[in-house]
């Protein structure tokens, strides 16, 4: 039968189910497909914490939101315009999201009573759509029996019905690809390669896949099928990539770039263990894994690496920072290159794993005892986590110091296209190894030598790194307190003293090293500042998006260098009446940039768990630019041509 073709620019769907329901495939397979078709885009996996919750409950409801569209986007959507619910439970906890006039696909197979009471419901909410006092009045509702369609579908396989029922993720996949166009080749190709060891599993998995698509093309419950048509982008080769994924290949082209073999302790913690189970994959260029038995233990391993002339690196997230203090505070002493890599989580302790947080920026800046000064940079999105890890490597290498670099769940897990750098354009990181003595013993006698570990270089004030065993390079090396260039123990408080200004020194000077801050002001006469970190860098650049949209001025920054600021930002700060921070966090941000600066920064905080959401920020940049301009603010209204205004 034809069907409507309907043009689209842009759409945020949400798959989301039972923990058990496969929700966060069924949501990487349409991403893959969107990449695949050319879409920009951006994704928000959310599941919970626990290995099984109980099932149909809405604790254990698993979720996957992906915004694609035909134009640059920096989010992954406020709020879903299509809802796939795979239970009761699904529908409850998604539901309260969803604005007025959103599609929802439920499938109704589990809408019993027994389900119904576990989601909180009391009655069925899919008995009367129609009367206006139904929960569901105000959406366009399917009812569809996917469960019972897949199990009619993949009969003649031989599957117990429980098996049979598993597919019927791919029976939705299939039916919301038929939906959006999306080419379904890299799906089946996926399917056929998962399950090649189990005939029946592939083959059951192939037709549901099949029947959701041919469902959408038959039915009369779907007369409108939509397209949204891919977005130019730079020329270049592209993959969908997430965080760590990115993350991981940063390392392997550190370790490439720098010549070093790459060394990972870790111990194994959410969200940062897909760091470890990628890198684990790349001995070919040189990588060694550690699962290290504690977090203790995997900074001391990648300590161990770092003496040894390897790049030593550790994977953790916020509550293992808190375990590595005491090492890391020993990398600051014997001044070694070390990677630390904090995917942060919302917390304090162990807090909720699967949710993301950018709370850990004050126990990355003075987490450690005594002055222990550590650089700290942050991505700003997923594919930036490539460049940041070159970055971070980088600044370890050169300046002989441990380095924090800031992730978060929302990076790690979520994906965007990116473009596959050249090699040759990759920043060459050279560390540099002491390859003979450097002190003159007597200066009676200049040609006489030996080698003292902590004499510094005039620039960056790195001190040498000697590899062991090479001859004439020996030396002490250990936690406490160094000789000023002969590195004996020294307890002289003038020589402490030394010690500590210099290695704070020694960071301060890596702000030289760094570009100038990029300004995003197209005015050149905003009178309001937002600025930002890590990945608040969608969001806000969403939120400024509708301000501006609307016809206002407004300024962004964001920063990737944390410690230390790059050397503009005081003046950049000076330049604007009002400064924002968004974080999510209580303003931890805020309060380094007032006791830096003395600016009268004003936060903008959630701790949810979640990203923050562009309309909201946007109200709250819309209320300060009118606040400092004396300007009425109505986001409601976009200025101007509407092409020149993308959505976010």
């Amino acid at each position: 039968m034809s069907k409507q073709v309907k043009q689209l620019d842009r759409v945020i769907i949400r798959f989301a189910g039972d923990s058990g329901d496969g929700m966060q495939l069924t949501g990487d397979r349409f991403t893959q497909e969107s990449a695949a078709f050319g879409n920009d885009l951006v994704t928000l996996p959310n599941f919970p914490a626990e290995i099984r919750a109980p099932q149909g409950t809405l604790p254990g409801v698993s979720s996957f939101q992906v915004h694609f569209a035909d134009h640059d986007i920096l989010t992954a959507g406020d709020a879903p315009d299509v809802l796939v619910a795979m239970n009761p439970a699904a529908l409850r906890a998604n539901l309260p999201d969803l604005p007025r006039g959103a599609t929802i696909i439920v499938d109704t197979h589990d809408f019993g009573g027994r389900n119904l009471t576990k989601a909180g419901y009391d009655s069925d909410p899919l008995a009367d759509l129609e009367s206006p006092g139904s929960p569901l009045a105000d959406f366009a509702v399917h009812p569809v029996d996917l469960t019972g369609m897949t199990v009619g579908a993949v009969k003649e396989f031989g599957l117990s019905r429980k098996d049979a029922a598993r597919a019927k993720n791919m029976f939705a996949l299939g039916l919301l690809s038929w939906m959006y166009g999306r080419p379904t080749d890299s799906t089946e190709a996926f399917l056929a390669k998962r399950f090649a060891k189990v005939p029946a599993i592939r083959d059951a998995n192939l037709a549901a896949f099949s029947a959701g698509w041919s469902f959408g093309e038959t039915t009369e419950t779907f007369a409108v099928r939509y397209e949204v048509k891919p977005a130019p982008m730079a020329p270049g080769t592209y993959r969908n990539i997430t965080g760590n994924l990115a993350l991981s290949y940063g390392l392997v082209a550190a370790g490439v770039q720098s010549g070093l073999p790459v060394f990972l302790g870790s111990y194994p913690i959410t969200p940062a263990s897909d760091i470890l189970h990628e890198l684990s994959k790349h001995k070919a260029f040189g990588v060694t894994t550690f699962q290290a038995e504690d977090e203790i233990s995997g900074v001391g391993s990648a300590i161990g690496a770092s003496f040894a002339g390897h790049l030593g690196v550790t994977t953790t997230s916020g509550p293992g920072v808190a375990l590595k203090s005491e090492a890391i505070g020993l990398a600051v002493m014997t001044e070694l290159p070390l990677v630390v890599i904090d995917v942060q989580r919302g917390g304090p302790s162990t807090g909720l794993p699967t949710k993301t947080e950018q709370a850990d920026l004050l126990q990355a800046m003075f987490g450690r005892n005594g002055e222990a000064p550590v650089p700290v940079v942050a991505p700003r999105s997923p594919g930036d986590c490539f460049d940041a890890a070159l970055e971070a490597t980088r600044i370890a290498v050169t300046y002989r110091t441990p380095v924090i670099l800031l992730s978060d769940g929302y990076l790690a897990n979520g994906s965007e296209p990116w473009r596959i750098p050249d090699v040759e354009d990759l920043p060459r990181i050279d560390p540099g190894f002491a390859t003979e003595p450097n002190h003159v013993v007597s200066p009676d006698d200049p040609d006489t030598r030996d080698f003292w570990p902590y004499l510094r270089d005039e620039d960056t004030l790195a001190r040498p790194w000697a590899v062991p065993g090479t001859p004439g390079l020996e030396h002490r090396i250990g936690g406490l307190e160094k000789g000023e260039g002969h590195g004996n123990i020294s307890y002289d408080p003038a020589n402490h003293d030394r010690m500590v200004r210099t290695r704070q020194a020694k960071v301060d000077r890596i702000a030289a090293s760094l570009p100038p801050l990029e300004v995003d002001d197209p005015s050149g006469a905003a009178s309001v500042l937002v600025i930002g970190w890590g990945s608040t860098y969608g969001p806000i650049g969403a939120g400024v998006r509708r301000v501006r949209r609307a016809g206002h001025r407004v300024a962004q920054v964001h920063l990737r260098h944390l410690n230390p600021f790059p050397d503009d930002l005081g003046e950049i700060l000076r330049g604007y009446d009002k400064v924002l921070v968004p974080e999510m966090n209580l303003g931890q941000l805020s309060l380094l940039l007032r006791a830096r600066y003395l600016v009268d920064a004003v936060g903008y905080n959630h701790v949810r768990g979640l990203p923050l959401k562009a309309a909201e920020l946007a109200e709250a940049i819309g209320a300060l630019v009118a606040e400092a301009e004396g300007v009425e603010v109505d986001l409601s209204a976009p200025a101007g041509d509407p092409a020149d205004h993308p959505e976010d």
